[in-house]
């Protein structure tokens, strides 16, 4: 294999794929690179990704070099911190087999990661995995303990203007898969007009699909300039003790904010931002609710995310991986007998009943994620 062509070199991936350009080399330095950050690579279609660090480290069964495996774009892994800080940007490199050449200099080797080798690796990764499940959860449980207080009755909520009682909220993170599954509950954000709340990222996402959102939530380490100035608000996520990294980049840009001390996640306080001002109804896209997701993000237990979630309780919807649904063949006679057994009761009982009623209502949401509306109006349902 011979390869020549610009590096682009960045320790943050998520930076690096902002200035990688198609046909380039990406030069990373990201231990067990994840799902969502192999996708991005992908979509600026680098001729290759050299990564210093091991792309399988064995902790975790992660996805991204599989991910790039399958998109033709070839890994050149571990190839140590000293040829990473040897590497500058826009150097020409030159790939020969698994050596690296600078001006025809030999600067070092790594592993090109087959088919294969990574299905090898990731079949290791099982030996270790409940090993790091073991510590995931006693992690879990350790913050837990010295979060409940704060979580779950009292942190301070800031005020905002944005009014969210009797609205829906629609929270977004730039997670996995959440582009299909903004595009599956399209219908669902025209008919309803929920708040959108953006987190980080998750606000270009909204506003790729042509969303503007109603308030950007996180550390701003990795939203644009563009969306910042178009969004109606900025929360910014602060530490426990009131140190809010993201806060300088706001004031550079000559706007508004307000602090949001609190431990966890930015999308823990999006939930509790809009649960504590009374929206009724939360929909969350992209958010990561699994061990692997948090491994994912560097993050050694998910104590806060347990907490919020039991605290948002009902009024939380996740649609993470809703996009499937709408592409899975459903029998007519399957679903009328489903909905008329239950539907029935609930009818007799509602009438009666404001608290089915709401129940009722509920239900009809959860029902448009599940059946694209297309579907739903061929059979005169809706």
């Amino acid at each position: 294999m011979l390869t020549k062509a610009i590096a682009r070199v960045d320790k943050r991936t998520k930076e690096l794929v902002n200035r990688l350009n198609s046909g380039e080399i990406a030069v990373i330095n990201h231990e067990d690179l994840d799902e969502v950050a192999a996708n991005s690579l992908v979509m600026r279609k680098p001729v290759m990704v050299i990564n210093a660090a091991q792309s399988i480290s064995g902790r975790y069964p992660n996805l991204g070099p599989e991910i790039l495996e399958k998109a033709g774009i070839p890994i050149l892994d571990h190839v140590g911190e000293a040829i990473f800080n040897r590497i500058n940007e826009a150097d020409i490199l030159e790939i020969k087999g698994n050596e690296i050449y600078i001006r025809e200099q030999n600067i070092g080797a790594g592993t090109i990661l087959t088919n294969e080798l990574i299905k090898k690796k990731l079949e290791e990764t099982s030996e270790n995995f409940q090993f790091e499940l073991d510590k995931f959860i006693e992690n879990t449980l350790e913050y837990a303990k010295k979060e409940k207080d704060m979580i779950l009755g009292n942190l301070k909520i800031p005020e905002v203007e944005t009014k969210f009682k009797e609205r829906h909220t629609l929270v977004v993170v730039r997670g996995k898969n959440y582009k299909e599954d903004l595009h599956a509950i399209k219908s669902y954000i025209e008919e309803f007009n929920p708040i959108l709340i953006g987190v980080d990222g998750g606000g270009d996402a909204l506003m790729e699909c042509g969303y503007i959102p109603d308030i950007i939530v996180g550390d701003m380490d990795s939203v644009s300039d563009e969306c910042l100035k178009a969004c109606k608000e900025i929360v910014v996520h602060a530490y426990t003790n009131g140190k809010a990294p993201g806060l300088e980049r706001i004031e550079e840009l000559g706007l508004k904010s307000v602090v949001f001390p609190a431990p966890g996640t930015s999308e823990d306080i999006a939930m509790l931002l809009a649960f504590e001002n009374k929206t009724e109804l939360i929909v969350a896209v992209g958010t990561h609710s699994s061990m692997v997701d948090f491994l994912e993000k560097g993050r050694k237990g998910m104590a806060s995310t347990f907490l919020v979630r039991l605290k948002v309780g009902a009024k939380l919807i996740d649609a993470k991986g809703v996009n499937k649904l709408y592409g899975e063949s459903v029998k007519f006679k399957h679903f009328v007998g489903l909905a008329v057994g239950a539907m029935i009761p609930i009818f007799i009982v509602g009438a009666l009943s404001p608290t089915v009623q709401q129940l009722l209502k509920l239900f009809v949401i959860k029902l448009k994620f599940v059946f694209p509306m297309e579907f739903l109006g061929r059979y005169h349902i809706w």
